[in-house]
Parts: C-alpha cells; structure tokens; sequence
C-alpha cells in the first residue's frame, strides 16, 4: 500500500484556501485516523466512502488508514470533502496510479450506491481554484452549469465515483479518456422584474426612488398601510444596472454557498432584493453559526436591496447590528471557531407605518395609539440607524385624484436615466475608490474637488447649527445633492439641488 494525494478547497466565507488531501493505509488493525480539524460531518466521510467504494467495484482494502488534511489549521466543513477524501484513499490503496490526481481538485458528496451529489458552494470553491493557477477540477454533474461559470479551468461532471475511477485507470494506462460533457445552463439568470407603472401616485416616492436608484442611497419610506411602501421598494431593482461581471461573480459566489442558486445554475446578472421576515433573528440577518458560519440576508443582499418591511417590528438587536456593514460594505462574523468576513454593500430600504395601529397619519382620529406608544414605535429606528439612511420620506395615502391620474413612467424609461447618471458618478470619481456618489466617505464631500461653494450649503449649514443635522446627516445631503445635478444632466449642485436633498432628508426626522 502506497500514500495518496488530491486537492480540495476549504472555504472561509466565500474566500477559499488551498488543501492537500492526503491518505495513507498500511497493515495494522482497521481503523481510521484523522487530521485537519474536520467538523462531524467531514469526519463521518469515511463510513460513506468505503460504501461507496464497495458498491463501485473497487472495495477498500481492511488496513489502517490515515487522513490529513494540510494546512491543519483550516477547518474543514461539510459533506463536500467525501469526494476528495475518496480519491485520496483509492490512490493509496493504487486504484489507479497517485500521480494522476495530485494537481486536481475534487469536490462533491457521496451516496452510499457511489453516486456523486451536489453541494453547496461550488462556485467560490472553482474561483479559488482558478485563482490559483489549477487547471483542473472534478464536480458533481449537478454542479457542472455553475462551475462552468469560471473561465480558465476545466470542469469534469461526475456523476458516480465508479465512472471517475475508469476515467483515472485510463489516464494512467496513457489512453486519453473521453471529454466530459454536459448540458450548459443558461449563462444568464432569467428574472421578471416588477415595473414602477404599476404604482399608482405618489411623485414623491417615485422621485426618491430614483435618487436612491441614481446615487446608491438608503431610503426610509414611513407612511399608512395600502399607501404604496412596498411596491416602491419591491421596485427599486428594476432600476438599477446589470451587475458587472466581477459583481455577478461575486454574489452568485454567495448564493452558492447558501445553497439559493437558481436550479440552472445561470450567472446572477441583476442586483438581489432581499426581504426578511420582521422575526429574524441577528445570525440569520447579519450572518453566524457555530461549525459553519453562513452569511445572512445582508449578504445575500449584496450588490442589492435589503428591504425590511415594518421595520419596527424587527428586533432592538437586528436594527443595530445594520449599523456597521451600512458603512462598511462588509460584515465580520467572530466565533470561536474563526473570523469570517462576507461582502455585504447593500441598499437598505426601510417601511414603518406611522404608529403601531397604522392609522397614525393625518389628524389621526382613528388611531387608537397612546401618544407614548406611537413614540417609542418609530424611536426603534431613530438614532445612529436612521441617521445613516440617506433618504427619509413621508409617504402619504393616494387620493382619489392620484388613482385615476395617467400611468407614470416605466422601470425601463427611469433606469435609463439613472444609467446616465451613474455613468457621469463614474466619470467624476474615475482616481478614486469609488463609483457612486452614496459610496464617497463623508469628509471626501467637504473637500477637494467635491466642496461646494457656500452659497450653496447655506441652508445646510443652518440645519447644522440649529441640531437638525448631525454631522454625518450634513455628508449625506451633500451626497443626495450631487446625485439630483447628476440626474439634472451633471454639473455642480446649486442651493436649490441641496434643498431638495435637505427636504428628502427631513421628513424622516418629523416622522420618527
């Protein structure tokens, strides 16, 4: 008996790191030794692989084996290593000759029949391998559409280990086995979006969505139930651009891992929309586990919107933990087990209703609220959340003149000129690090090129000094500003752009 060797890849986030797969059976009591911080399930692989193997026609043989995992100090999760550890173990035991799989990757799960079934995380797995410079990987066939999504790497489909096995004997008899082949998925993903002429009214809440589309922007939308809150919002992507190619990368990377692509496993090209239910808890928004740390809703949400409807309703700790990837663009989840960082630079969008009965809004006649209560209902947002959302409008019931007015404008017809927008955003800030104007760190807005004249900020200057801005408030009117004279054709914000940023801004302040 001799020593095998393959390749696996243990994630860390959707980032991935490198591991040597190594199997050693030499005479001795049967059993089996491990090494490299496997979890349980990982650590079970063994019982499945040696059914898997006897019902392939190649039967481990009785010995003492042992398995590392290098570098140790990585944990290994999941079931995705039975494929590799397979391998491993049948090169020792010369089911083929060693040589012939120390440079592939191989990931997948085993059946007990010796099937090879699919995982979650597959595509980061190939980006890392790509990254790399491996030329090869070995996937479950179920997991060939979104791992043929990374060019630079041949992707094998497996679909049972008896017919790898064959592949690897061919190999190391010198014939040159036949090409692998599969059904390619639809390259793209094939989503119906809803359209903003579906809205009935409200100018208002449509101009600020288009800011909030144009500039990158958060938005807070407080108004009564049946008023249109969340139809703007469910709205929203249809505005946006395409994902780059990179970005599209990057959240199908993060989908993968969640186990929520799309059965064809096609390229995520438009930006997510994303919308908990009000019980969630902290993990299952911002992330968390103990084994495996899985990203959350925030991340899920990357490259797009985050709506959390009634808002209010969402737990103290859940509005909180927001505050810090709304600024970063990332989250750092910290457990015993590790530090994972995912990518989390979302849109949020947040809807409260004015009181927790609803009927808060105008004189409020109907509402059946204590004064204290209706208080504390929105005090759940105010503060350092609600101070890092952009955009906060009071969105009011649609009249009867609104319901019959003629149909407003198309996604299509406002995305082309949030498009336009965003492209004169990327020209301006072309030397920096960033691409929209929501995205520019607040002291950038009052200095350098991006410092207006003071006429200009006159009026937020005041607000300033009359405590109804913080500081951070002022920044992000300076950014509401630039983004309206981007959708006014570009130039530089004049006093009336900054009122208009500054009226979008304070009505939230008079509904919480």
């Amino acid at each position: 008996m001799s020593l095998g060797r393959t390749r696996g890849v243990a994630l860390q986030g959707i980032e991935g790191a490198l591991v040597n797969v190594e199997a050693d059976l030499v005479q001795g009591l049967p059993q089996v030794m491990f090494s490299g911080l496997p979890d349980a399930a990982c650590r079970q692989a063994p019982d499945r692989i040696k059914a898997a193997a006897a019902n392939s026609d190649v039967p481990i043989p009785n010995r003492r084996l042992t398995v590392n995992l290098s570098p140790a100090s990585i944990p290994k999760v999941g079931s995705g290593w039975d494929l590799p550890i397979a391998i491993a173990v049948l090169a020792a035991a010369e089911a083929f000759p060693a040589w012939v799989v120390d440079e592939i990757v191989h990931v997948g799960e085993l059946g007990l029949d010796g099937s090879i079934r699919p995982v979650c995380g597959v595509l980061p797995v190939v980006l890392t391998a790509a990254r790399l410079g491996l030329h090869e990987i070995v996937v479950p066939a179920g997991n060939a559409a979104e791992a043929s999504l990374v060019p630079g790497i041949m992707v094998v489909p497996a679909h049972h280990l008896r017919e790898l096995v064959s592949r690897y004997q061919a190999i190391g008899r010198g014939e040159q086995p036949a090409r692998a082949t599969f059904d390619p998925a639809p390259r793209l993903q094939d989503v119906v979006q809803p359209d903003l002429r579906d809205v009935v009214g409200q100018d208002e809440g449509r101009l600020a969505l288009e800011i909030a589309a144009a500039g990158g922007h958060h938005l807070f939308l407080s108004g009564p139930p049946g008023a249109g809150k969340t139809m703007l919002a469910e709205r929203l992507p249809s505005l946006l651009p395409d994902l780059e190619p990179a970005q599209a990368l990057e959240v199908t990377a993060i989908h993968s891992v969640l186990g929520a692509l799309p059965k064809s496993g096609a390229l995520i090209v438009r930006p997510p929309f994303v919308a908990p239910h009000h019980g969630a808890s902290v993990p299952a928004i911002v992330g968390g586990g103990s084994s495996w740390i899985r990203p959350g809703a925030i991340s899920k949400a990357h490259r797009g919107v985050l709506f959390l409807d009634e808002a209010p309703e969402f737990k103290p700790g859940v509005l909180q933990a927001l505050r810090q990837p709304v600024e970063s663009g990332e989250v750092v989840v910290a457990r015993a087990s590790g530090v994972v960082r995912y990518p989390a630079r979302f849109q949020l969008v947040l809807a409260a209703n004015p009181c927790p009965c609803g009927r808060g809004f105008g004189k409020g006649v109907d509402c059946s609220c204590s004064p204290r209560a209706r208080r504390d209902y929105l005090g759940k947002l105010a503060g350092p959340l609600l101070d890092r959302v952009d955009l906060q409008l009071q969105v009011r019931a649609v009249s009867r003149a609104g319901l019959f007015a003629p149909t407003g404008e198309t996604s299509a017809a406002v995305a082309a000129r949030v498009a336009v927008a965003r492209g004169l955003q990327s020209e301006r800030l072309a030397n920096t690090a960033w691409r929209l104007n929501g995205e520019v760190p607040g002291p950038m807005m009052r200095a350098g090129f991006l410092k207006l004249p003071a006429a200009a900020t006159m009026d937020l200057e005041r607000a300033l000094e009359r405590g109804i801005l913080t500081l951070r408030g002022y920044d992000r009117v300076l950014k509401v500003a630039w983004t309206v004279t981007d959708l006014a054709g570009g130039g530089t914000p004049n006093r009336d752009d900054v009122g208009l940023a500054l009226t979008l801004r304070a009505q939230g302040a008079v509904a919480a």
